[in-house]
């Protein structure tokens, strides 16, 4: 009796199975369509106060639009000095092709611009290639290889981490590091290690699309960076007071 019993919930086990499989072939979703998808991120939008009594208007942004294997990046990193006459200073602006190279890393590689936004300057052309992506325990990283029209060539690193204080608050320590493999004097540039920065910030999410912040930050800069920093009549150090928000759509 008992094997018997056995035998028919066998069978009406594997008869169910076909069915289901059945159904899902005709009826259910592929679960691994591929979608295009994009997204505008400003992860830092602040002002920020000086030891100097300088006022600091900051913008880091990203934007893609692509799916899981390659994208299309424009990043965009600038900061301008308040009531100085000065004009903005753009850090960066690249538009980049990427390719997924594992789950958690990314290949980029394209072309940026740099410089004053003074219509006298002439700004710096380059080539970039980045490795884009999270580093074990969740280390966001973007790490950066230029080369400009005169065979400059400088690396930048920056690595933010994001450590849960509960479900809607953050801190987030951030690094980042400049250097330069050839001297780039042109655009005060010497060869060697020039700056580093480490902030630290308190970020608070209203939503998940919205979250404002404060904390500090503190810049030194190194070697002949230094001296050109000193020379222009300014600290080869700087530790300033941040206010800003991180949004994104």
């Amino acid at each position: 009796m008992n094997k018997l019993t056995i035998l028919i919930g066998w069978s009406f086990f594997c008869y169910s199975s076909v069915l289901l499989a059945q159904h899902a072939q005709d009826d259910w979703p592929d679960p691994m369509e591929s979608m295009l998808t994009g997204q505008l991120m400003f992860d830092r939008l602040e002002i920020s106060q000086t030891d100097n009594g300088d006022n600091v208007a900051t913008w880091d942004m990203l934007a893609w639009y692509g799916g899981d294997e390659h994208r299309v990046y424009f990043k965009s990193e600038g900061e301008n000095q308040l009531n100085d006459g000065e004009p903005t200073e753009l850090e960066r602006a690249e538009v980049l092709a990427s390719k997924l190279i594992s789950p958690f890393w990314e290949v980029q590689a394209g072309l940026g611009l740099r410089g004053s936004l003074d219509s006298d300057v002439n700004r710096e052309h380059y080539a970039v290639i980045s490795l884009f992506g999270l580093a074990p325990y969740r280390f966001e990283m973007d790490n950066a290889l230029t080369i400009n029209e005169d065979g400059d060539i400088a690396a930048s690193l920056e690595a933010e981490y994001d450590l849960r204080l509960s479900q809607v608050s953050y801190l987030q320590p951030r690094l980042e590091v400049a250097a330069a493999l050839t001297d780039a004097l042109e655009y005060d540039r010497p060869r060697g290690l020039n700056s580093v920065r480490l902030g630290l910030r308190y970020r608070y999410e209203f939503s998940r699309e919205f979250a404002p912040y404060i904390g500090g930050y503190w810049q030194q800069s190194f070697g002949e960076t230094a001296d050109l920093v000193e020379a222009q009549g300014k600290d080869d150090s700087e530790f300033g007071l941040v206010l800003g928000v991180r949004m994104w759509f």
